[in-house]
């Protein structure tokens, strides 16, 4: 799980740096956005899966419980 996350959080990074060069170029605008929305879209999973919950547990944590050692 960790693994997932750590790919997200540089996959999420990296879209943002190729949005802010696709901005500098004409006719690429779109694309900038919808990256960054994926960007954005990115981030809260990553929230969603590492903040705690009611119960104090995460998202992340429960899953890892559940993976057969």
């Amino acid at each position: 799980m960790d693994l997932a996350l750590s790919l997200l959080s540089l996959t999420a990074i990296a879209l943002v740096l190729g949005a802010l060069f696709l901005w500098k170029r004409d006719g690429y605008r779109r694309q900038a956005l919808l990256m960054l929305v994926l960007a954005a879209i990115l981030a809260g999973n990553i929230v969603i899966w590492t903040l705690p919950g009611p119960s104090g547990s995460t998202l992340s944590a429960e899953a890892e419980k559940q993976l057969p050692k």
